[in-house]
């Protein structure tokens, strides 16, 4: 997610795992660096308990910690290119109560993009795919604005190239795709393909081991949002599953979409217990430009992580990362910034 402060560009970034419930192909150092060199001037990672989260969560959180920093606009991707997000925006800060209500009124068994189907189409007569993430994000970010800062301006980017879930690689691959093929030359297909060529990679068959063990050993009804019935079904899936995917297959009904499963999973694997008290950070930078440091020395940002840093949970999942590729460096402790310089992306302290 791009975000722009007066003449600045800050991109707030997700760690070492994903909203999808998946690990970062490469670590969250690599990205930023990547980021840097193509123009961002500050990079602040969201932290894991809101990263792993289903979009309102997700957008709601990153949108506070975006506006604490000062932005006058967001930008992020869609699949749409015929939604006017500044008009839902005021239609959500105008019936935010009604909207609630009507939600609240929705069978339980829906899932979460079923539900904001049916709210989109009840209130403002638009109808889209429930597998086109992008857009359900977007119309998160545009929720989550009405609620937060109302006076912060949406600029929406539509998604060019194959679909979100393609793994064929075109001019603008996809996520999926590049993942797909990333032991592959992608040099003609992403920006700084250098970084991303030299960085340790990992994929959920990685952790599969350090997985099966939690779901053998641990009482799963003691870890975040696992209810009995999931329990039951990861228990018994577990037994007969081949690999990742096959174990989030038989995992999946129309109530518990594949994101979630994973993302189910991913707390598993962290151990994120159910009463998890979440002390909002001060936002850890990764990078800057010249003129992003400029600008965070007026702001309360952590630059260095240290004994007293508050985000435990993002040093436990970002330690866990660490254990899927044995060439992947430490990611918090004795970790400045990075910073861009003639460039290349240095790492180096805030003086």
């Amino acid at each position: 997610m791009l975000s722009q402060a007066p003449g600045l560009k800050i991109v707030i970034m997700s760690g070492n795992w994903m909203q999808r419930g998946e690990p970062a192909i490469v670590d969250k150092w690599t990205r930023a660096q990547m980021a840097l060199k193509n123009g961002a001037d500050i990079i602040v990672e969201l932290p894991f308990f809101a990263s792993v989260q289903g979009a309102d969560y997700f957008a709601q959180y990153a949108l506070q910690m975006l506006a604490d920093l000062g932005i006058n606009q967001l930008v992020f991707g869609t699949d749409s290119d015929d939604v006017d997000y500044d008009i839902l925006r005021q239609l959500y800060y105008d019936k935010s109560t009604e909207i609630q209500g009507f939600l609240e009124t929705l069978p339980e068994n829906l899932s979460y993009p079923q539900k904001m189907q049916q709210m989109w189409q009840a209130f403002a007569g638009i109808q889209f795919d429930g597998n086109t993430p992008n857009h359900i994000l977007g119309l998160a970010y545009t929720k989550a604005v009405a609620m937060v800062a109302p006076k912060i301006k949406l600029q929406p980017v539509k998604r060019i190239g194959a679909g979100f879930h393609d793994d064929t690689l075109s001019q603008f691959a996809s996520a999926t795709a590049i993942r797909e093929h990333a032991n592959e030359n992608l040099s003609s297909f992403m920006p700084d393909y250098a970084s991303f060529q030299a960085a340790p990679k990992v994929q959920w068959s990685d952790y599969l081991p350090l997985l099966k063990y939690q779901l053998l050993s641990a009482r799963l009804t003691d870890i975040f949002q696992v209810n009995e019935e999931l329990a039951v079904r990861l228990k018994s899936a577990i037994q007969i599953a081949t690999d990742f995917e096959t174990l989030v297959d038989a995992v999946v009904t129309k109530r518990y979409t594949r994101a979630r499963v994973k993302r189910l999973l991913t707390y598993i694997l962290v151990n994120v217990p159910k009463s998890q008290i979440f002390e909002k950070p001060k936002p850890h930078v990764l990078g800057f430009s010249a003129a992003g440091q400029r600008y965070l020395k007026n702001v309360d940002v952590v630059t260095k992580v240290g004994k007293t840093y508050q985000d435990r949970l993002t040093l436990q999942a970002d330690a866990i990362y660490r254990l899927g590729n044995q060439a992947i460096l430490e990611q918090n402790y004795g970790r400045p910034p990075l910073r861009q310089t003639h460039g290349a992306a240095q790492g180096k302290e805030i003086g």
